[in-house]
């Protein structure tokens, strides 16, 4: 989204977790989901984890995937960092 990061894949093969940005209610009520964790070092800034295996996965990624990028076109900033920063 432009400048912003708002969701990735890691580029490992084996690796199934998709890494999506929220602002932290919805972070909140994300990880209250099963297969929805916090970021193991970007938590604090919204940060989510979600294995995508099946096609269960998709619709529940899917569905934070569309939050996650209205939230960077709306360019909504989230406690501890700046709009853009990831690292």
């Amino acid at each position: 989204m432009g400048q912003k990061l708002f969701a990735c894949f890691p580029l490992a093969p084996r690796q199934h977790d998709l890494w999506m940005r929220l602002p932290l209610p919805q972070q909140a009520r994300a990880v209250e989901e099963e297969g929805v964790r916090p970021h193991r070092r970007f938590a604090r800034r919204g940060w989510i984890e979600i294995d995508v295996r099946d096609a269960a996965d998709v619709s529940r990624a899917l569905r934070w995937l569309r939050r996650a990028h209205a939230a960077a076109r709306e360019g909504v900033p989230e406690e501890g960092g700046t709009e853009d920063d990831f690292a």
